[in-house]
């Protein structure tokens, strides 16, 4: 068994204009005194990070990475998850996500898609200079819009759909294989890979490529009502990233999982900082030890009532608090007497 890393925040809800949360050294010494050992960085946050001079220079990625450790936490991953987002992307989206992009690309979906995956490529090979393993995602979606559907849909559009995301994908993952570096996707409603089901699906038509794996964050199974601790036994081959945030489900007599077009607040399904939720994180972390996960456990602070710097704050020592150190011994060890294979032959009365 391995001992999970941590804790680890995800900077992308606290990334800002103002101070300590403004450029990457700041941001990192705040982290530290919030007593996180890593960060998560987004990769399209021009305040931390310049991702092409990482894509270029092994020299920037080392003296990023020394900025980290000189405040005392290191860089656990970066993430792609907007620029990824916008690898596939159904039309009627494209006014709602034309803010992830770059400005010279916006409004023209060609070019916005084409600039995503240099970004998500570029992010890549960052990663590999760092020395990092994984890396977060989306998948983008093109069948979302279908996925209650009224009419019914026609026959063949999901297929098509997940073949065409495969398509889009399949470079990328190539590119991940050369980097050394796994795709983690985040299973997450509003992408096409948003359940076990659509992740199975993708992996099958990419030739269950080693390098596409998942971002496990049971935040998002809690509102669909999934059973988020089978996800980490059926999936403990692929789960090589783990998002801790906590969320409830407190359906009505007037609204359920889709909570009506209600604001955060007033969902029956919300997110909510650490504890403050339905989680059981005690049987995930032991689920996560058993099954030998050895990465970072990256708080990600999604509240609909709490402050991000109390969220955080609070958050660091949570998972500091679930982290189980695995042991090195069986228990019962001390009652050990010793044993050979003669022995055992008496024992089972094999002559």
């Amino acid at each position: 068994m391995k001992t999970i890393k941590g804790p680890a925040l995800f900077l992308a809800q606290f990334a800002g204009d103002d101070a300590p949360f403004n450029s990457w050294k700041s941001i990192t010494k705040w982290a530290a005194d919030c007593g996180y050992k890593g960060v998560q960085v987004p990769s399209w946050d021009g305040r931390l990070i310049d991702l092409a001079k990482a894509a270029a220079s092994k020299d920037y990625c080392d003296e990023f990475k020394g900025v980290a450790a000189e405040n005392g936490v290191e860089v656990t991953e970066l993430s792609t998850h907007l620029q990824g987002q916008l690898v596939a992307v159904h039309p009627a989206y494209d006014e709602a996500f034309d803010g992830f992009a770059a400005p010279e690309v916006r409004g023209n979906p060609k070019a916005r898609q084409q600039w995503a995956v240099e970004q998500v490529k570029m992010a890549l090979k960052a990663s590999q200079h760092m020395g990092i393993g994984a890396m977060a995602s989306f998948s983008g979606a093109l069948a979302w819009p279908y996925i209650y559907p009224w009419p019914q849909r026609p026959a063949g559009l999901v297929e098509t759909a997940f073949d065409e995301l495969a398509k889009r994908w399949r470079p990328i993952l190539d590119h991940a294989e050369e980097c050394g570096v796994d795709v983690c996707y985040e299973i997450h409603p509003g992408e096409d890979l948003h359940d076990g089901v659509t992740f199975e699906m993708f992996l099958e038509r990419v030739g269950n490529h080693a390098r596409c794996n998942m971002l496990y964050d049971p935040s998002h199974y809690v509102l669909q009502c999934l059973d988020y601790i089978d996800n980490i036994d059926i999936y403990k081959d692929r789960i090589k990233m783990f998002h801790v945030k906590d969320a409830e489900f407190n359906p009505t007599g007037r609204q359920g999982v889709y909570s009506g077009y209600q604001s955060w607040v007033d969902r029956a399904g919300r997110f909510r900082s650490l504890g403050d939720g339905q989680v059981d994180f005690g049987a995930i972390f032991s689920k996560m030890a058993a099954n030998d996960f050895d990465g970072w456990a990256v708080v990600e602070w999604e509240c609909c009532l709490k402050h991000p710097e109390d969220g955080a704050r609070e958050g660091a020592q949570f998972v500091a608090d679930h982290i189980i150190r695995v042991t090195e011994r069986a228990f019962d060890d001390f009652a050990d007497g010793g044993t050979d294979e003669a022995a055992n032959r008496r024992m089972l009365g094999i002559s």
